[in-house]
């Protein structure tokens, strides 16, 4: 009985274990994303705040919240879309309607990448998989 018991626990430990590589990807990945983040906060602050707030509520029917929301983190595409290129038309976030027009801010696709990384991981919102800079320069206007 003890030498089964043993058995189950021995391959349970060998295949839940990742292997080294993977540990390492991992462990560069969540690098690269608290850099970004970090990078993303300073853009943040620099572009975004005065209107979405330091802590991400928006101003309710005027400019949409960032902090806990269901278009930021459902969109992916649309969020990136808004930051490269503006922003015209009726959004619903959160169940409240915005048609505010949010112009382009002029950001690089690095700047964008580290602006959604860092507002897709701040208030409430967690996303573990990072924006490149390459999937911004794959995003087109139509």
């Amino acid at each position: 009985m003890r030498i089964g018991i043993g058995l189950i626990l021995l391959c349970f430990m060998i295949f839940s274990f990742k292997s080294k590589e993977e540990k390492n990807s991992y462990i560069q990945q969540d690098s690269k994303l608290l850099q970004s983040i970090k990078r993303g906060k300073e853009v943040y602050l620099d572009m975004c705040v005065t209107c979405h707030l330091p802590n991400g509520e928006g101003k309710r029917k005027i400019y949409p919240p960032l902090a806990k929301s269901d278009y930021l983190m459902e969109k992916r595409e649309e969020s990136i879309k808004a930051i490269k290129y503006g922003l015209k038309g009726k959004i619903i976030v959160n169940g409240v309607t915005y048609k505010r027009r949010m112009s382009k801010p002029g950001l690089d696709n690095d700047e964008i990448a580290d602006v959604m990384n860092y507002i897709t991981n701040s208030w409430g919102n967690k996303n573990d998989t990072i924006i490149t800079e390459k999937e911004v320069e794959n995003i087109s206007k139509d």
